[in-house]
């Protein structure tokens, strides 16, 4: 029986030395189709700024009477899980130790496996695979949005339906080792929303000379160069 471990964090900041404010999990039984309903638990922090708050909605009162974080509650289950999964995964493997299995992007996989997707949220992508048919989570429970659970439990029907597209764990968890590979270029007055192989080669030629350029942005750009060299353009 393969299970995959799906995690969202809510935390009291966007990055470490910020904590893990709550805690959701959602197992889904890949060989049965399964979803299980999500588990969620707040954990102790020592400060709730009202910017943080104000997208969760979780109070500093509501935390104290819990234990801090504490990954084992994660990964010392009586199912093991083969891997683990999250939407912009990246963020949660900031405040993980060394994780016991691979890791799944969602986020990054959604963008190889459907580049055209109107958007690639987490909320964005339930509503338009919802709306072709290609899922059907609980509506109830999906709510509230942007806590732990029901964001793990939108997140763990969402890998379901990458599966479904043919999208295999191995070449995910490859996807979520590389940079994100984005459909269309991100900035440039000139540029910004088309493909990128309608981009200007001497912009990302420029792009890839920036010291301060995002990492992902210059891997793209590379990519594309790389692309044109083998085509001989």
């Amino acid at each position: 029986m393969t299970i995959i471990r799906v995690i969202d964090f809510e935390t009291s900041g966007t990055e470490p030395p910020a904590e893990v404010c709550e805690v959701g999990t959602c197992d889904l039984h890949l060989g049965q189709r399964l979803i299980e309903a999500p588990q969620s638990w707040l954990c102790c922090v020592k400060e709730m700024p009202p910017e943080v708050r104000a997208v969760h909605h979780i109070s500093l009162a509501e935390c104290e009477p819990w234990q801090p974080f504490d990954a084992g509650m994660i990964f010392n289950r009586t199912n093991e899980a083969a891997a683990y999964a999250a939407h912009n995964a990246e963020f949660e493997m900031q405040f993980l130790p060394a994780l016991p299995a691979p890791m799944i992007c969602t986020y990054k996989a959604a963008l190889r496996v459907w580049p055209g997707a109107p958007s690639h949220s987490n909320g964005a992508l339930r509503y338009w695979l919802e709306d072709q048919g290609k899922i059907s989570p609980d509506h109830a429970l999906t709510q509230p949005a942007h806590r732990a659970g029901p964001d793990a439990y939108v997140t763990a029907h969402i890998l379901l339906a990458l599966f479904d597209a043919g999208a295999t764990g191995r070449e995910m968890v490859a996807w979520t080792k590389e940079p994100r590979l984005l459909p269309k270029c991100p900035i440039g007055a000139e540029w910004r929303g088309k493909p990128w192989a309608e981009v200007d080669t001497g912009f990302l030629r420029w792009m890839t000379n920036q010291a301060t350029m995002e990492a992902d942005l210059k891997w793209n750009a590379q990519r594309e160069l790389g692309r044109r060299a083998g085509a001989g353009a």
